[in-house]
C-alpha cells in the first residue's frame, strides 16, 4: 500500500468514526428533544432538557470534526455534497443553532414554554434534514465531472420522506433510553410505554427501507445479492439481535439495555450500510481514492487533527462519567434544584 492509499484510508477511518459517534451520541440528545415535543408539562420538558444539559454541546464536535475531515481530506466529495445538499444541510445546521439557543435561554427566561418548544422543533428539524440527506446518499445524484447537475431538490423523494421517518424514530427511541437511564417513576415509566412503540416502528419503518433500497440504488443491490454478500448478511444478524435484545429489555424493564441494545441496533446498521456504499462517496460517480486530497494536504492535516482525537474520545467519556446518576427532581433552569442534583450525583 502507498502513501497515498493509506492517508486516504485512514481518513476515510476518521470520517467514519466521527460520523458513527455522532449519530449514537447527538441521535439521543436530539431523540430527547423530539420527545419533549409531547411531553404533558413545562416541568417534564425541563427535566428532559436537565438529563442533556451537561453532554449535549459535546455531542455535536464530532460533526464539526465529519465537516472538517470532508473539507480537507475530500475537498472534491465536500463541494459535490453541498451542491446537491444545501437545503436539507442549511436547515439541519439552523435547526442545531435553535436547540443551543433555546437551552441558554430557557435557563433564564421567564418564557420557558416558547424555548423549549424551540427545542423540541429545532430536534425534530435537525432529525429530518439528517433522514432526508440519509436518504439523498442512499439514492446518489447526478453529477458530471464531480459537479452535481440535479436540481435544488433532487434530495426530496418519496424514499428520502421514509429515510427521515425512520431516523426520527430512531432517534426518538434512543431519546427514551436515555431517558430510562436518567429518570425515575412516573417519567420513567412513560419512556418504558412510549419506547416499546417507538421500537416497533423503527423496525417497520427500517424493513420497508431495506426493501426498497435495492430498487433506488444498483451498487447496494448487487453488493446484497452477489457471491460476496455474507458480510452484509452478518450485518443483518447482528441487527436482528439488537433489535431483539431491545424488545427483551424493554418488555422486562431492564434500566440499561434498552439505551445500549438501541446503540448496537444503530451501530450495526450503520456498518452495513457505509460497507455497502464502499467504494463510492457519492454514487455512481465519485469515490473516495477520485475525491482525495494531494498526500501532502493529508499528511498537513494529520498534524492539526490527529491529536485531537484521543483528547475528545477523552472528555466526552470523562463528562459521561461525572455526570452520569439520575436528574432527581432537577427541572432546567432551577438553579436550586439543579445545586442540589448535582451535589447529590
Amino acid at each position: 500500500m502507498d502513501v497515498q492509499s493509506f492517508l486516504v484510508a485512514f481518513w476515510i477511518g476518521v470520517a467514519g468514526l466521527s460520523l458513527l459517534l455522532y449519530v449514537v451520541l447527538d441521535g439521543f440528545d436530539l431523540g430527547v428533544g423530539i420527545l419533549s415535543l409531547v411531553a404533558c408539562d413545562e416541568d417534564r420538558r425541563g427535566l428532559m432538557m436537565a438529563s442533556l444539559s451537561s453532554v449535549w454541546d459535546a455531542n455535536e464536535t464530532w460533526l464539526v470534526l465529519l465537516g472538517g475531515v470532508l473539507f480537507g481530506a475530500f475537498p472534491p466529495v465536500y463541494a459535490a455534497l453541498m451542491q446537491g445538499l444545501y437545503i436539507p444541510v442549511t436547515v439541519m445546521l439552523f435547526a442545531l443553532i435553535m436547540r443551543g439557543v433555546a437551552f441558554e435561554f430557557s435557563h433564564a427566561s421567564g418564557r420557558k414554554w416558547l424555548w423549549n418548544l424551540t427545542f423540541g422543533l429545532g430536534s425534530l428539524g435537525a432529525a429530518s434534514s439528517q433522514g432526508m440527506i440519509l436518504g439523498a446518499l442512499i439514492q446518489g445524484w447526478p453529477t458530471l465531472a464531480g459537479n452535481y447537475v440535479g436540481s435544488g431538490w433532487h434530495w426530496f423523494t418519496p424514499f428520502s420522506l421514509l429515510t427521515a421517518l425512520g431516523v426520527v424514530l430512531g432517534y426518538a427511541l434512543m431519546g427514551t433510553g436515555w431517558l430510562i437511564l436518567k429518570s425515575t417513576g412516573e417519567m420513567q415509566d412513560r419512556a418504558y410505554r412510549r419506547g416499546f412503540l417507538l421500537l416497533l416502528g423503527t423496525l417497520a419503518t427500517g424493513v420497508l427501507v431495506l426493501a426498497l433500497t435495492p430498487l433506488h440504488n444498483a451498487h447496494i443491490a448487487s453488493r446484497w445479492t452477489g457471491s460476496a454478500a455474507l458480510p452484509y448478511a452478518l450485518a443483518g444478524g447482528v441487527a436482528i439481535f439488537a433489535a431483539l435484545l431491545t424488545m427483551w429489555a424493554y418488555l422486562k424493564r431492564y434500566e440499561y439495555w434498552p439505551f445500549f441494545g438501541t446503540l448496537l441496533l444503530f451501530v450495526a446498521s450503520f456498518i452495513g450500510l457505509v460497507a455497502s456504499l464502499y467504494p463510492y462517496a457519492i454514487i455512481p460517480a465519485l469515490t473516495w481514492s477520485a475525491g482525495a486530497a494531494s498526500s501532502g494536504t493529508q499528511l498537513f492535516m494529520l498534524v492539526g487533527i490527529l491529536p485531537l482525537i484521543p483528547i475528545m474520545l477523552f472528555y466526552n467519556g470523562y463528562q459521561y462519567l461525572v455526570f452520569s446518576g439520575k436528574v432527581d427532581g432537577a427541572a432546567y433552569g432551577d438553579d436550586e434544584a439543579e445545586a442540589a442534583s448535582g451535589a447529590s450525583r
